[in-house]
């Protein structure tokens, strides 16, 4: 059996057509009608004339049909494209351009963008609208539920683990830019953890997927996920879905739009979700503390269902880790410190094996590099550039220079780096300093803004924290922050406002790295997927100095 997640998910459907697929809100798909309809898509999608390569766009909320125009598109060799539902006209256009897209799949309350840009979009042949408001259809598009009842299931095919798939960064730093992976090396890297979630050894040969499928079944040990955060972002779908779709689990969606914290528990408690998948502080945060609320109004949830917390895109603190497990004291906390362009390791914690935040185990191979491709010696202190080796995406697509300047072979390795520096601790472990390209020279010293952020978020007033370097005159850049208060605090119950809070990191850190200014924010700008948005909080500091 090739090693495509296509060829997997069809050998489970078809030894587990009766069990649940997906969960949202009342929708309850079977694995049969994934497959069938995901199928019936990527008939469509033959007969718009679509080759093996073409892109096909999904512009989609989290739903059954963001999952199943992704198995659609692989089913034809198709590459799926993730497109930011956050997205207005000009950064629609660009991604559907920049993509080449053939096709897009777009939710009808995204309608009006769409409609904005139709005309504009040269390569786009078949627009897909799926109904999620009642608006009317966007002119030229057919609608997603007529598209399934009028087309026959395309046929299986062979398929090559070297096929494609494509994930846009966030352009944090630059507009997106593609990122290419190769399915076969994704495939191995969840048939080999997915299963010891489980107890179960890693499985090797792709064909002996579907009887671990029926055996979990059999045996009520069914995988059953929860990603909380997007699945148009790589945390939400590979990390929070892969795993358990891959074995014939249940994905479990969240009906809202946002993250609700109710909502998440109940899911926990109601579906029996063995994984819950977030985004580091942004997401732990508001569900400890519903935990505390539900804790300290007598309400008992019964979580035991629950065996690990996965978490990736944003610094996780060892504080917030250690508040839920207190709640969840069975349960073990994976964070992986990653980007779309390699995993460099992983902090494991729970409530008897705490973690020291931005701590962590680096991958088999990953390196830190100092200038000069020279490695960093373990318990130098040195910083460097940490490079990952391995299953590491292919490069930018459409972006020759920047892929030559992240892949790049040392010793004969070729290693990923994707931005992200590190020292190396005496032990062999790794403490993350930070975004390289958010690093702020001030006066010729370094200040990684995470290290800082962290800093502040311990301050008990404040719940979330964004640090940013400022042009300035004397030293070339100045570190500032925006922060937002606690629930129940006001910043003018705050004696001496946020010049109070400053003062009080300076037993913490040195006083280089402290914000020279402090705005305090009703709420600190990030992405849907919890991701720092930058740009927002600079804007949002300087209308307010």
């Amino acid at each position: 059996m090739e090693r495509h997640f296509a060829t997997v998910w069809e050998s489970v459907a078809d030894v587990v057509p009766d069990e649940v697929a997906v969960v949202q809100g009342e929708l309850r798909r079977t694995w049969r009608d994934l497959e069938d309809r995901a199928a019936r898509l990527a008939g469509a999608f033959v007969a718009a004339g679509l080759a093996p390569g073409a892109k096909v766009a999904e512009y989609l909320y989290n739903s059954s049909e963001y999952l199943e125009t992704y198995f659609a598109a692989l089913k034809v060799r198709a590459v799926p494209v993730n497109v930011n539902y956050r997205y207005l006209d000009d950064e629609l256009l660009y991604l559907l351009e920049d993509s080449e897209a053939e096709v897009l799949v777009f939710h009808a309350s995204l309608a009006d963008r769409v409609a904005r840009v139709r005309e504009r979009a040269s390569r786009v042949r078949l627009w897909v609208q799926v109904d999620d408001d009642g608006s009317p259809l966007v002119d030229g598009a057919v609608a997603y539920d007529d598209v399934l009842v009028g087309h026959e299931p395309a046929l299986r095919i062979e398929r090559s683990p070297d096929d494609i798939t494509m994930t846009y960064t966030g352009g944090t730093t630059g507009m997106p830019k593609g990122v290419m992976s190769r399915i076969g090396p994704g495939v191995d890297a969840i048939l080999s953890s997915a299963p010891p979630i489980v107890g179960e050894a890693p499985v090797t040969d792709p064909a002996d997927v579907a009887a671990f499928a029926r055996r979990f079944a059999d045996s009520d040990r069914r995988l059953v996920g929860l990603p909380a955060c997007p699945l148009m972002h790589a945390t939400g779908l590979s990390i929070g879905t892969f795993p358990s779709l891959t074995f014939g689990g249940t994905i479990v969606l969240l009906a809202g739009r946002g993250l609700d914290v109710d909502e998440v528990w109940d899911l926990v408690e109601r579906e029996r979700v063995l994984s819950l998948t977030i985004v580091g502080d942004p997401f732990a945060r508001p569900l400890r503390r519903g935990l505390d609320e539900a804790a300290a109004a007598g309400r008992e949830r019964d979580l035991s269902s629950l065996l690990i917390i996965l978490s990736s895109g944003a610094m996780f603190s060892t504080e917030v880790k250690a508040g839920l497990c207190e709640h969840l004291p069975t349960v073990l906390v994976l964070d992986f410190i990653a980007a779309t362009e390699g995993t460099m390791g992983t902090a494991l914690s729970s409530k008897d094996v705490p973690a020291v935040t931005g701590r962590f185990s680096p991958g088999v191979g990953v390196k830190v590099f100092a200038d000069g491709d020279r490695e960093v010696a373990a318990g130098s202190g040195e910083g460097g550039m940490v490079g990952v080796p391995g299953a590491i995406p292919v490069g930018y697509f459409h972006d020759a220079a920047k892929t030559d300047k992240t892949f790049r072979d040392i010793d004969g390795v070729r290693y990923s780096f994707p931005g992200d520096w590190a020292t190396v601790e005496a032990d062999g472990s790794l403490t993350l300093l930070g975004r390289g390209s958010q690093c702020i020279n001030t006066g010729g010293e370094k200040v990684f803004p995470e290290e800082v952020e962290e800093a502040l978020k311990r301050h008990p007033a404040v719940e979330d924290s964004l640090v940013f370097g400022v042009d300035d005159e004397r030293f070339g850049q100045r570190v500032v922050a925006v922060a937002s208060m606690a629930p129940g605090i006001h910043p003018s119950a705050l004696d001496g406002g946020g010049a109070a809070i400053i003062d009080s990191l300076r037993d913490h850190l040195s006083s280089y790295k402290l914000p020279r200014d402090l705005v305090l924010v009703d709420e600190v700008p990030r992405a849907p997927n919890g991701k720092a948005d930058y740009p927002r909080a600079r804007r949002l500091f300087a209308d307010r100095t």
